[in-house]
Protein backbone atom coordinates (compact mmCIF):
# COMPACT_ATOMS: atom_id res chain seq x y z
CA UNK A 1 0.00 0.00 0.00
CA UNK A 2 1.54 3.29 -1.13
CA UNK A 3 1.78 6.31 1.17
CA UNK A 4 -1.12 8.72 0.79
CA UNK A 5 -0.48 11.88 -1.22
CA UNK A 6 -2.61 14.35 0.69
CA UNK A 7 -1.81 18.04 0.69
CA UNK A 8 -2.24 18.85 4.40
CA UNK A 9 -3.62 22.31 3.64
CA UNK A 10 -6.56 20.68 1.84
CA UNK A 11 -7.73 18.86 4.97
CA UNK A 12 -10.59 19.96 7.18
CA UNK A 13 -8.30 19.80 10.22
CA UNK A 14 -5.84 22.27 8.64
CA UNK A 15 -8.61 24.78 8.04
CA UNK A 16 -9.78 24.37 11.64
CA UNK A 17 -6.22 24.81 12.87
CA UNK A 18 -5.92 28.10 10.93
CA UNK A 19 -9.04 29.42 12.61
CA UNK A 20 -7.89 28.09 15.97
CA UNK A 21 -4.51 29.80 15.55
CA UNK A 22 -6.22 33.15 15.00
CA UNK A 23 -8.04 32.70 18.31
CA UNK A 24 -4.95 31.54 20.18
CA UNK A 25 -2.01 33.48 18.73
CA UNK A 26 -2.19 36.30 21.29
CA UNK A 27 -3.11 34.20 24.33
CA UNK A 28 -0.35 33.96 26.93
CA UNK A 29 0.82 30.68 28.41
CA UNK A 30 1.04 32.45 31.78
CA UNK A 31 -2.74 32.89 31.66
CA UNK A 32 -3.19 29.28 30.60
CA UNK A 33 -1.27 28.04 33.63
CA UNK A 34 -3.16 30.41 35.94
CA UNK A 35 -6.53 29.29 34.60
CA UNK A 36 -5.83 25.55 34.55
CA UNK A 37 -4.17 23.95 37.57
CA UNK A 38 -4.24 20.53 35.84
CA UNK A 39 -2.37 21.71 32.75
CA UNK A 40 0.92 19.95 33.49
CA UNK A 41 -0.87 16.79 34.55
CA UNK A 42 -2.68 16.73 31.22
CA UNK A 43 0.27 17.76 29.03
CA UNK A 44 3.04 15.35 29.92
CA UNK A 45 4.03 11.80 29.00
CA UNK A 46 5.91 9.36 31.21
CA UNK A 47 7.49 6.40 29.40
CA UNK A 48 10.04 4.09 31.02
CA UNK A 49 12.75 6.43 32.37
CA UNK A 50 11.66 9.35 30.14
CA UNK A 51 9.46 12.22 31.31
CA UNK A 52 8.25 14.60 28.60
CA UNK A 53 6.62 17.83 29.80
CA UNK A 54 5.09 19.75 26.91
CA UNK A 55 2.80 21.96 28.99
CA UNK A 56 4.96 25.05 28.29
CA UNK A 57 3.60 25.34 24.75
CA UNK A 58 1.08 27.70 23.17
CA UNK A 59 -1.56 25.02 23.01
CA UNK A 60 -4.88 24.02 24.53
CA UNK A 61 -6.60 20.65 24.50
CA UNK A 62 -8.43 21.85 21.41
CA UNK A 63 -5.08 22.41 19.66
CA UNK A 64 -4.06 18.85 20.39
CA UNK A 65 -7.43 17.48 19.33
CA UNK A 66 -7.24 19.29 15.99
CA UNK A 67 -3.68 18.10 15.42
CA UNK A 68 -4.86 14.57 16.13
CA UNK A 69 -7.60 15.07 13.53
CA UNK A 70 -4.87 16.03 11.08
CA UNK A 71 -3.04 12.74 11.69
CA UNK A 72 -6.22 10.87 10.84
CA UNK A 73 -6.83 12.81 7.63
CA UNK A 74 -3.27 12.19 6.36
CA UNK A 75 -3.48 8.48 7.31
CA UNK A 76 -0.52 8.56 9.71
CA UNK A 77 -1.34 5.19 11.29
CA UNK A 78 -1.25 3.43 7.93
CA UNK A 79 1.98 5.22 7.07
CA UNK A 80 3.61 3.95 10.27
CA UNK A 81 2.61 0.41 9.35
CA UNK A 82 4.19 0.87 5.90
CA UNK A 83 7.34 2.29 7.49
CA UNK A 84 7.94 -0.76 9.69
CA UNK A 85 6.72 -3.42 7.27
CA UNK A 86 9.38 -2.96 4.62
CA UNK A 87 7.28 -1.24 1.97
CA UNK A 88 9.32 0.89 -0.45
CA UNK A 89 8.27 4.21 1.05
CA UNK A 90 11.42 5.89 -0.34
CA UNK A 91 9.66 6.05 -3.70
CA UNK A 92 12.10 8.20 -5.67
CA UNK A 93 14.86 5.63 -5.02
CA UNK A 94 12.42 2.68 -4.90
CA UNK A 95 13.70 1.52 -1.52
CA UNK A 96 12.37 0.46 1.83
CA UNK A 97 13.32 2.50 4.90
CA UNK A 98 14.31 -0.06 7.49
CA UNK A 99 16.91 1.30 9.88
CA UNK A 100 14.38 0.18 12.51
CA UNK A 101 14.96 -3.44 11.47
CA UNK A 102 18.61 -3.13 12.52
CA UNK A 103 17.53 -2.98 16.17
CA UNK A 104 14.71 -5.51 15.97
CA UNK A 105 14.56 -8.62 18.13
CA UNK A 106 15.98 -11.84 16.72
CA UNK A 107 12.55 -13.48 16.60
CA UNK A 108 11.00 -10.63 14.57
CA UNK A 109 10.15 -10.97 10.89
CA UNK A 110 10.73 -8.10 8.45
CA UNK A 111 10.34 -8.91 4.77
CA UNK A 112 12.18 -7.25 1.89
CA UNK A 113 11.34 -8.75 -1.50
CA UNK A 114 9.60 -11.57 0.41
CA UNK A 115 12.81 -12.46 2.29
CA UNK A 116 13.14 -12.11 6.08
CA UNK A 117 16.14 -9.82 6.60
CA UNK A 118 16.45 -10.35 10.38
CA UNK A 119 18.74 -13.45 10.21
CA UNK A 120 21.12 -11.56 7.91
CA UNK A 121 21.17 -8.57 10.28
CA UNK A 122 22.08 -10.81 13.21
CA UNK A 123 24.78 -12.57 11.17
CA UNK A 124 26.43 -9.17 10.61
CA UNK A 125 26.00 -8.26 14.28
CA UNK A 126 27.86 -11.44 15.23
CA UNK A 127 30.68 -10.57 12.83
CA UNK A 128 30.89 -7.09 14.41
CA UNK A 129 30.86 -8.64 17.88
CA UNK A 130 33.67 -11.09 17.15
CA UNK A 131 35.82 -8.55 15.34
CA UNK A 132 35.30 -5.94 18.07
CA UNK A 133 36.20 -8.40 20.83
CA UNK A 134 39.39 -9.42 18.99
CA UNK A 135 40.54 -5.81 18.59
CA UNK A 136 39.67 -4.77 22.15
CA UNK A 137 41.25 -7.86 23.73
CA UNK A 138 44.40 -7.50 21.64
CA UNK A 139 44.17 -10.94 20.05
CA UNK A 140 43.99 -9.33 16.58
CA UNK A 141 47.19 -7.38 16.07
CA UNK A 142 48.87 -5.08 13.58
CA UNK A 143 51.68 -5.87 11.14
CA UNK A 144 54.40 -5.71 13.84
CA UNK A 145 52.35 -7.92 16.19
CA UNK A 146 51.47 -5.01 18.46
CA UNK A 147 47.87 -4.66 19.72
CA UNK A 148 45.83 -1.78 18.37
CA UNK A 149 45.63 1.43 20.42
CA UNK A 150 43.87 3.77 17.98
CA UNK A 151 40.88 3.53 15.65
CA UNK A 152 40.28 6.01 12.81
CA UNK A 153 36.78 6.21 11.28
CA UNK A 154 36.99 7.59 7.72
CA UNK A 155 33.60 8.67 6.39
CA UNK A 156 31.40 11.69 5.86
CA UNK A 157 27.76 12.60 6.43
CA UNK A 158 25.91 9.74 8.08
CA UNK A 159 29.08 7.64 7.98
CA UNK A 160 30.69 10.15 10.33
CA UNK A 161 28.11 12.24 12.18
CA UNK A 162 26.26 9.34 13.80
CA UNK A 163 29.26 7.35 15.06
CA UNK A 164 31.08 10.52 16.13
CA UNK A 165 28.06 11.77 18.07
CA UNK A 166 27.50 8.46 19.86
CA UNK A 167 31.18 7.90 20.71
CA UNK A 168 31.28 11.41 22.19
CA UNK A 169 28.02 10.84 24.06
CA UNK A 170 29.20 7.54 25.55
CA UNK A 171 32.69 8.62 26.59
CA UNK A 172 31.91 7.52 30.14
CA UNK A 173 31.61 3.93 28.87
CA UNK A 174 34.70 4.05 26.64
CA UNK A 175 37.43 1.42 26.79
CA UNK A 176 41.19 1.90 26.30
CA UNK A 177 41.06 2.48 22.53
CA UNK A 178 41.46 6.03 21.20
CA UNK A 179 38.89 6.87 18.54
CA UNK A 180 39.45 9.49 15.83
CA UNK A 181 37.17 10.71 13.03
CA UNK A 182 38.27 11.95 9.62
CA UNK A 183 35.52 13.39 7.45
CA UNK A 184 36.27 16.71 5.77
CA UNK A 185 38.18 16.55 2.48
CA UNK A 186 40.23 19.44 3.88
CA UNK A 187 43.80 18.08 3.89
CA UNK A 188 44.62 19.99 7.06
CA UNK A 189 41.98 17.92 8.88
CA UNK A 190 43.40 14.52 7.95
CA UNK A 191 46.98 15.62 8.58
CA UNK A 192 46.12 16.85 12.07
CA UNK A 193 44.78 13.37 12.82
CA UNK A 194 47.70 11.50 11.22
CA UNK A 195 50.34 13.28 13.29
CA UNK A 196 48.84 11.78 16.46
CA UNK A 197 49.05 8.18 15.21
CA UNK A 198 51.47 5.27 15.19
CA UNK A 199 50.96 3.22 11.99
CA UNK A 200 51.90 0.03 13.83
CA UNK A 201 48.99 0.29 16.27
CA UNK A 202 46.23 2.05 14.29
CA UNK A 203 43.19 0.44 12.68
CA UNK A 204 41.39 2.35 9.92
CA UNK A 205 37.66 1.88 9.31
CA UNK A 206 36.61 3.18 5.89
CA UNK A 207 32.86 3.76 5.72
CA UNK A 208 31.41 4.30 2.26
CA UNK A 209 28.42 2.41 0.88
CA UNK A 210 29.56 2.71 -2.75
CA UNK A 211 33.27 3.23 -2.04
CA UNK A 212 33.11 6.17 -4.46
CA UNK A 213 32.51 9.12 -2.08
CA UNK A 214 35.11 11.73 -3.01
CA UNK A 215 35.89 12.95 0.51
CA UNK A 216 36.18 9.47 2.00
CA UNK A 217 38.32 8.01 -0.80
CA UNK A 218 40.63 11.04 -0.89
CA UNK A 219 41.22 10.80 2.86
CA UNK A 220 41.66 7.02 2.65
CA UNK A 221 44.26 7.33 -0.12
CA UNK A 222 46.17 9.98 1.83
CA UNK A 223 46.16 7.80 4.92
CA UNK A 224 47.21 4.70 2.97
CA UNK A 225 50.18 6.57 1.44
CA UNK A 226 51.20 7.69 4.93
CA UNK A 227 50.80 4.14 6.22
CA UNK A 228 52.93 2.67 3.41
CA UNK A 229 55.85 4.89 4.35
CA UNK A 230 56.51 2.46 7.20
CA UNK A 231 54.58 -0.65 6.13
CA UNK A 232 54.21 -2.87 3.06
CA UNK A 233 51.24 -3.19 0.72
CA UNK A 234 50.31 -6.59 2.18
CA UNK A 235 50.09 -4.95 5.63
CA UNK A 236 47.12 -2.87 4.46
CA UNK A 237 44.90 -5.93 4.93
CA UNK A 238 45.70 -6.01 8.64
CA UNK A 239 45.12 -2.32 9.31
CA UNK A 240 42.24 -1.33 7.03
CA UNK A 241 38.64 -2.58 7.14
CA UNK A 242 35.63 -1.30 5.23
CA UNK A 243 31.90 -0.89 5.65
CA UNK A 244 30.67 -0.99 2.07
CA UNK A 245 28.66 -2.78 -0.61
CA UNK A 246 31.30 -2.42 -3.34
CA UNK A 247 33.44 -5.50 -2.72
CA UNK A 248 35.48 -5.08 -5.91
CA UNK A 249 36.62 -1.54 -5.17
CA UNK A 250 37.33 -2.39 -1.53
CA UNK A 251 39.51 -5.37 -2.42
CA UNK A 252 41.29 -3.30 -5.09
CA UNK A 253 42.19 -0.89 -2.29
CA UNK A 254 43.96 -3.77 -0.53
CA UNK A 255 41.38 -4.68 2.09
CA UNK A 256 40.84 -8.36 2.89
CA UNK A 257 37.34 -9.45 1.75
CA UNK A 258 36.90 -10.99 5.22
CA UNK A 259 37.22 -7.48 6.66
CA UNK A 260 34.36 -6.01 4.63
CA UNK A 261 31.24 -5.32 6.69
CA UNK A 262 28.10 -5.22 4.52
CA UNK A 263 25.49 -2.49 4.20
CA UNK A 264 22.02 -2.59 2.68
CA UNK A 265 20.26 -0.21 0.32
CA UNK A 266 17.27 -0.01 2.68
CA UNK A 267 19.37 1.91 5.22
CA UNK A 268 19.83 5.62 4.53
CA UNK A 269 23.19 7.12 5.44
CA UNK A 270 21.86 9.50 8.07
CA UNK A 271 20.10 6.60 9.84
CA UNK A 272 22.94 4.10 9.50
CA UNK A 273 24.73 4.21 12.87
CA UNK A 274 22.66 1.16 13.90
CA UNK A 275 24.30 -0.90 11.14
CA UNK A 276 27.94 -1.87 10.58
CA UNK A 277 28.50 1.88 10.20
CA UNK A 278 28.43 1.74 14.01
CA UNK A 279 31.56 -0.46 14.07
CA UNK A 280 33.56 2.44 15.50
CA UNK A 281 30.97 2.78 18.27
CA UNK A 282 31.30 -0.90 19.18
CA UNK A 283 35.09 -0.59 19.14
CA UNK A 284 34.95 2.49 21.37
CA UNK A 285 32.51 1.30 24.05
CA UNK A 286 32.49 -2.52 23.62
CA UNK A 287 29.91 -4.52 21.70
CA UNK A 288 27.58 -5.03 24.68
CA UNK A 289 27.10 -1.28 25.06
CA UNK A 290 26.54 -0.95 21.30
CA UNK A 291 23.92 -3.67 21.60
CA UNK A 292 22.26 -1.78 24.48
CA UNK A 293 22.12 1.29 22.21
CA UNK A 294 20.19 -0.81 19.69
CA UNK A 295 17.90 -2.18 22.40
CA UNK A 296 17.04 1.31 23.61
CA UNK A 297 16.15 2.34 20.06
CA UNK A 298 14.02 -0.79 19.65
CA UNK A 299 12.05 0.08 22.78
CA UNK A 300 11.29 3.52 21.33
CA UNK A 301 10.30 1.85 18.04
CA UNK A 302 7.76 -0.27 19.90
CA UNK A 303 6.42 2.77 21.75
CA UNK A 304 6.05 4.67 18.47
CA UNK A 305 4.32 1.73 16.77
CA UNK A 306 1.87 0.93 19.54
CA UNK A 307 1.17 3.99 21.73
CA UNK A 308 -1.98 6.02 21.17
CA UNK A 309 -1.06 9.23 19.41
CA UNK A 310 -1.99 11.46 22.36
CA UNK A 311 0.57 9.56 24.49
CA UNK A 312 3.07 8.93 21.72
CA UNK A 313 6.23 10.96 22.31
CA UNK A 314 7.48 11.24 18.69
CA UNK A 315 3.98 12.01 17.41
CA UNK A 316 3.31 14.71 20.01
CA UNK A 317 6.68 16.41 19.43
CA UNK A 318 6.19 16.27 15.66
CA UNK A 319 2.69 17.78 15.90
CA UNK A 320 3.98 20.61 18.09
CA UNK A 321 6.67 21.29 15.51
CA UNK A 322 4.05 21.40 12.74
CA UNK A 323 1.97 23.79 14.86
CA UNK A 324 4.82 26.29 15.23
CA UNK A 325 6.32 25.88 11.76
CA UNK A 326 3.11 26.09 9.75
CA UNK A 327 0.89 28.32 11.84
CA UNK A 328 3.16 30.55 13.94
CA UNK A 329 5.76 30.82 11.18
CA UNK A 330 8.62 29.62 13.40
CA UNK A 331 11.45 28.64 11.06
CA UNK A 332 13.89 27.08 13.50
CA UNK A 333 14.03 24.88 16.57
CA UNK A 334 16.77 24.77 19.17
CA UNK A 335 17.91 21.59 20.89
CA UNK A 336 19.70 22.17 24.20
CA UNK A 337 21.06 19.12 26.01
CA UNK A 338 22.18 19.83 29.58
CA UNK A 339 25.14 17.51 29.37
CA UNK A 340 28.47 18.09 27.66
CA UNK A 341 28.39 14.51 26.44
CA UNK A 342 25.67 15.45 23.93
CA UNK A 343 27.54 18.36 22.40
CA UNK A 344 27.32 16.73 18.95
CA UNK A 345 23.61 15.89 19.16
CA UNK A 346 22.39 19.09 17.47
CA UNK A 347 24.82 18.78 14.50
CA UNK A 348 23.81 15.13 14.15
CA UNK A 349 20.10 16.02 14.16
CA UNK A 350 20.73 18.86 11.71
CA UNK A 351 21.56 16.27 9.09
CA UNK A 352 18.79 13.90 10.11
CA UNK A 353 16.09 16.56 10.09
CA UNK A 354 17.23 19.08 7.48
CA UNK A 355 18.41 16.56 4.88
CA UNK A 356 15.25 14.51 5.34
CA UNK A 357 12.59 17.20 5.40
CA UNK A 358 14.24 20.02 3.48
CA UNK A 359 11.97 19.40 0.49
CA UNK A 360 9.75 21.61 -1.64
CA UNK A 361 8.12 18.95 -3.83
CA UNK A 362 5.21 16.94 -2.46
CA UNK A 363 4.74 13.19 -2.84
CA UNK A 364 2.39 14.04 -5.72
CA UNK A 365 5.31 15.58 -7.64
CA UNK A 366 3.96 19.13 -7.30
CA UNK A 367 5.55 22.10 -5.48
CA UNK A 368 4.19 22.48 -1.95
CA UNK A 369 2.30 25.64 -0.97
CA UNK A 370 3.33 25.58 2.69
CA UNK A 371 6.49 25.49 4.78
CA UNK A 372 8.35 22.21 5.31
CA UNK A 373 11.59 21.37 7.18
CA UNK A 374 12.72 23.29 10.24
CA UNK A 375 16.21 24.70 10.80
CA UNK A 376 17.86 22.84 13.68
CA UNK A 377 20.58 24.25 15.89
CA UNK A 378 21.82 24.17 19.45
CA UNK A 379 24.64 23.71 21.93
CA UNK A 380 24.86 22.18 25.40
CA UNK A 381 23.65 24.11 28.42
CA UNK A 382 24.94 26.02 30.28
CA UNK A 383 27.37 27.12 27.53
CA UNK A 384 24.46 28.05 25.27
CA UNK A 385 22.98 30.34 27.92
CA UNK A 386 26.08 32.52 27.64
CA UNK A 387 26.05 32.42 23.84
CA UNK A 388 22.66 32.76 22.14
CA UNK A 389 19.91 32.59 24.75
CA UNK A 390 19.59 36.37 24.59
CA UNK A 391 17.99 35.97 21.17
CA UNK A 392 15.58 33.27 22.39
CA UNK A 393 14.55 35.38 25.40
CA UNK A 394 14.28 38.86 23.93
CA UNK A 395 14.74 38.55 20.18
CA UNK A 396 12.06 39.01 17.55
CA UNK A 397 11.99 35.38 16.46
CA UNK A 398 9.87 32.60 17.94
CA UNK A 399 12.18 29.64 18.57
CA UNK A 400 10.58 26.55 20.12
CA UNK A 401 13.26 24.82 22.17
CA UNK A 402 13.78 21.28 23.45
CA UNK A 403 15.56 21.03 26.80
CA UNK A 404 17.12 17.61 27.44
CA UNK A 405 18.33 16.83 30.96
CA UNK A 406 19.20 13.88 33.19
CA UNK A 407 18.22 13.15 36.77
CA UNK A 408 21.58 11.67 37.69
CA UNK A 409 25.15 12.56 36.69
CA UNK A 410 27.51 9.78 35.62
CA UNK A 411 30.37 10.67 37.96
CA UNK A 412 28.10 11.38 40.90
CA UNK A 413 29.24 14.96 41.52
CA UNK A 414 25.95 16.21 42.95
CA UNK A 415 27.10 19.78 43.57
CA UNK A 416 27.92 20.31 39.89
CA UNK A 417 24.79 18.50 38.76
CA UNK A 418 22.47 20.48 41.03
CA UNK A 419 23.90 23.73 39.65
CA UNK A 420 23.56 22.45 36.10
CA UNK A 421 19.96 21.34 36.61
CA UNK A 422 18.98 24.51 38.46
CA UNK A 423 19.81 26.32 35.21
CA UNK A 424 17.90 23.70 33.21
CA UNK A 425 14.70 24.32 35.16
CA UNK A 426 15.25 28.08 35.49
CA UNK A 427 15.56 28.65 31.75
CA UNK A 428 12.26 27.00 30.84
CA UNK A 429 10.55 28.92 33.65
CA UNK A 430 12.11 32.18 32.49
CA UNK A 431 11.10 31.53 28.89
CA UNK A 432 7.55 30.85 30.06
CA UNK A 433 7.02 33.71 32.50
CA UNK A 434 9.48 36.34 31.37
CA UNK A 435 9.98 39.36 33.59
CA UNK A 436 7.06 41.73 33.91
CA UNK A 437 7.18 45.51 34.38
CA UNK A 438 6.08 45.34 38.02
CA UNK A 439 8.93 43.00 38.93
CA UNK A 440 11.52 45.18 37.20
CA UNK A 441 10.23 48.29 39.00
CA UNK A 442 10.36 46.46 42.31
CA UNK A 443 13.99 45.51 41.66
CA UNK A 444 14.86 49.11 40.81
CA UNK A 445 13.30 50.24 44.07
CA UNK A 446 15.27 47.71 46.13
CA UNK A 447 18.48 48.72 44.35
CA UNK A 448 17.78 52.45 44.89
CA UNK A 449 17.99 53.15 41.16
CA UNK A 450 17.20 56.78 40.38
CA UNK A 451 13.87 57.58 38.76
CA UNK A 452 15.55 58.88 35.62
CA UNK A 453 17.76 55.82 35.20
CA UNK A 454 14.89 53.45 36.02
CA UNK A 455 12.70 55.09 33.41
CA UNK A 456 15.42 54.66 30.79
CA UNK A 457 16.27 51.04 31.67
CA UNK A 458 12.72 49.76 32.14
CA UNK A 459 11.91 48.64 28.55
CA UNK A 460 15.28 46.91 28.20
CA UNK A 461 14.77 44.85 31.35
CA UNK A 462 11.30 43.53 30.50
CA UNK A 463 10.99 39.97 29.14
CA UNK A 464 7.63 39.13 27.59
CA UNK A 465 8.06 35.38 28.17
CA UNK A 466 5.49 33.17 26.42
CA UNK A 467 8.33 31.30 24.67
CA UNK A 468 7.52 27.61 24.05
CA UNK A 469 9.69 24.78 25.35
CA UNK A 470 9.58 21.02 25.71
CA UNK A 471 11.34 19.41 28.66
CA UNK A 472 12.78 15.91 28.21
CA UNK A 473 13.94 14.61 31.58
CA UNK A 474 15.68 11.23 31.49
CA UNK A 475 16.93 9.16 34.40
CA UNK A 476 20.56 8.76 33.29
CA UNK A 477 22.68 8.91 30.13
CA UNK A 478 23.24 5.25 29.26
CA UNK A 479 23.70 3.48 25.91
CA UNK A 480 20.08 2.35 26.18
CA UNK A 481 18.59 5.77 26.98
CA UNK A 482 20.70 7.35 24.23
CA UNK A 483 19.35 4.81 21.75
CA UNK A 484 15.79 5.68 22.74
CA UNK A 485 16.50 9.42 22.47
CA UNK A 486 17.96 9.16 18.96
CA UNK A 487 15.10 6.94 17.79
CA UNK A 488 12.59 9.43 19.22
CA UNK A 489 13.90 12.16 16.92
CA UNK A 490 14.07 9.75 13.96
CA UNK A 491 10.37 9.02 14.32
CA UNK A 492 9.58 12.70 14.76
CA UNK A 493 11.20 13.24 11.34
CA UNK A 494 9.00 10.53 9.86
CA UNK A 495 5.76 11.99 11.25
CA UNK A 496 6.61 15.47 9.99
CA UNK A 497 7.38 14.12 6.52
CA UNK A 498 4.08 12.23 6.35
CA UNK A 499 2.07 15.30 7.35
CA UNK A 500 4.01 17.57 4.97
CA UNK A 501 3.37 15.05 2.17
CA UNK A 502 7.05 14.81 1.22
CA UNK A 503 9.54 11.98 0.73
CA UNK A 504 11.85 12.20 3.75
CA UNK A 505 14.36 9.54 2.74
CA UNK A 506 16.02 10.82 -0.42
CA UNK A 507 18.41 13.76 -0.73
CA UNK A 508 18.63 14.77 -4.36
CA UNK A 509 19.55 18.31 -3.39
CA UNK A 510 22.91 17.05 -2.15
CA UNK A 511 23.84 15.58 -5.54
CA UNK A 512 24.06 18.71 -7.71
CA UNK A 513 26.95 20.22 -5.76
CA UNK A 514 28.85 16.93 -5.96
CA UNK A 515 28.40 16.77 -9.74
CA UNK A 516 29.55 20.35 -10.25
CA UNK A 517 32.52 19.85 -7.91
CA UNK A 518 33.80 16.96 -10.03
CA UNK A 519 33.75 19.00 -13.24
CA UNK A 520 35.25 22.05 -11.52
CA UNK A 521 38.05 19.87 -10.10
CA UNK A 522 38.97 18.87 -13.67
CA UNK A 523 39.09 22.54 -14.61
CA UNK A 524 41.35 23.34 -11.64
CA UNK A 525 43.69 20.46 -12.49
CA UNK A 526 43.90 21.48 -16.17
CA UNK A 527 44.02 25.20 -15.41
CA UNK A 528 41.32 25.70 -18.04
CA UNK A 529 37.98 27.24 -17.07
CA UNK A 530 34.77 26.30 -18.85
CA UNK A 531 31.64 28.42 -19.13
CA UNK A 532 30.16 29.45 -15.76
CA UNK A 533 28.33 32.46 -14.40
CA UNK A 534 30.59 35.50 -14.18
CA UNK A 535 31.02 35.24 -10.41
CA UNK A 536 32.17 31.60 -10.48
CA UNK A 537 34.50 32.27 -13.42
CA UNK A 538 36.03 35.24 -11.59
CA UNK A 539 36.59 33.22 -8.41
CA UNK A 540 38.05 30.21 -10.24
CA UNK A 541 40.50 32.41 -12.18
CA UNK A 542 41.59 34.05 -8.94
CA UNK A 543 42.07 30.69 -7.22
CA UNK A 544 44.02 29.06 -10.07
CA UNK A 545 46.27 32.11 -10.46
CA UNK A 546 47.09 32.44 -6.77
CA UNK A 547 47.02 28.91 -5.31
Amino acid sequence: MALSTINPTSTKAWEKLKQHYNQLKNVSMQEMFTNDRTRTENFHIQWKDFLIDYSKNRITQETLDLLQELTQEVNLKAAINSYFSGENINKTEDRAVLHTALRSSQNDTVLVNEKNIIPEIFDVKNIIKNFTNEIISGTRKGYTEKPFTDIVNIGIGGSDLGPAMVVEALQFYKNHLNIHFVSNVDGDHVNEIIKKLNPETTLFVIVSKTFTTQETLTNSETIRKWFLKSAKQEDVAKHFVAVSTNIQKVTDFGINPENIFPMWDWVGGRFSLWSAVGLSIALAVDFDNFDDLLKGAHEMDEHFKTADFDKNIPVVLALLSIWYNNFFGAESEAIIPYTQYLQKLAPYLQQGIMESNGKSIGRDGKPVNYETGTIIWGEPGTNSQHAFFQLIHQGTKLIPTDFIGFLRPLYGNQDHHDKLMSNFFAQTEALLNGKLEAIVKDEFEKQNVTTQKASFLLPFKIFTGNKPTNTLLIDKLTPKSLGSLIALYEHKIFVQGIIWNIFSYDQWGVELGKQLANSILDEINLGSINKHDSSTEFLLKYFIKNK
